[in-house]
């Protein structure tokens, strides 16, 4: 099947699961579903291809994650989709822990750099450039995101933050958190590789994070509270995606995310 064009991309997580996002929002059209795509990583998630406000993206679930792939190459398969597809611009969400005691179970956090815990380091396309990660997470996306997110929500919004990446998937211990301290104010596991093949492919990345639980060691969390979090405030985190890519050119203006992705110095092992 034909990878269709288009300049934007949501990469969707825990935050909008439960409402088979963007199904049955205001203004979306679907215009594809169930879209598989071979790639030299094996058979792609399924993607959907939409339209809100006359700008079409693709989307897929849970950052393309299932079982028997790892998720190394359940990102590889989805970065080059958009890569073959054209994405300029390209958003993802999902819930995160704190490591910040000052954070609370739904706050909400548009990180502005990260910590690479996990071991999916060495996950590229090509090895074709040399990727500078001095404003990893693209400034003129996070602005878009604070904006939309402003519109819809009531609540506590960080505008800034390092996201510490863990593997996973199981939660992280509180020796490991206690470590986290000081050098981070959330804990996912899915801002790594992202980052780093976004910057690949010369797409802008932003992310938006929905504090969900407290990190081990910082204060008793309840499983009732997380569950009633991901049912209750995916349409909440849906709507500030989608107001985005409304609001959004598809070029950019003001960031630096294409400068900072050079051709490699590697030649001769790469070629």
């Amino acid at each position: 099947m034909k990878i269709p064009s288009v300049d934007f991309a949501i990469i969707g997580g825990s935050g909008t699961l439960s409402s088979n996002f963007p199904k049955n929002f205001a203004d979306v059209e679907i215009l594809a579903d169930n879209l598989f795509f071979d790639t030299p990583y094996g058979k792609s998630p399924a993607f959907r291809l939409c339209s809100v406000d006359g700008k079409k993206f693709l989307t897929c679930k849970m950052h393309g994650w299932r079982s028997g792939v790892t998720r190394a190459d359940s990102s590889r398969q989805i970065f080059w989709t958009f890569r073959e597809a054209g994405v300029k611009r390209i958003l993802s969400e999902g819930g995160v822990g704190t490591v910040n005691h000052l954070l609370n179970p739904r706050d909400l956090m548009i990180p502005d750099d990260y910590l690479d815990l996990s071991t999916r380091k060495d996950v590229q396309l090509d090895g074709k450039y040399l990727l500078i990660m001095r404003e990893a997470l693209c400034s003129e996306l996070r602005e878009k995101l604070l904006e939309s997110a402003e519109k819809f929500f009531t609540g506590r919004i960080f505008e800034r933050g390092i996201y510490a990446v863990t593997d996973g998937r199981h939660f992280e211990s509180p020796a490991e958190i206690a470590m986290l301290k000081g050098h981070a104010d959330i804990v996912g596991q899915s801002l790594a590789p992202e980052v780093y093949l976004a910057r690949e492919i010369g797409a802008c990345y932003a992310n938006l994070s929905f504090v969900v639980n407290y990190g081990e060691g910082l204060k008793i969390w309840s499983h009732e509270v997380m569950k009633n979090i991901f049912f209750d405030d995916a349409q909440l985190i849906g709507n500030i995606l989608l107001d985005v890519i409304k609001n959004t050119d598809a070029d950019k203006k003001f960031c630096q995310c294409l400068s900072l992705r050079k051709e490699t110095l590697l030649k001769e092992i790469y070629e």
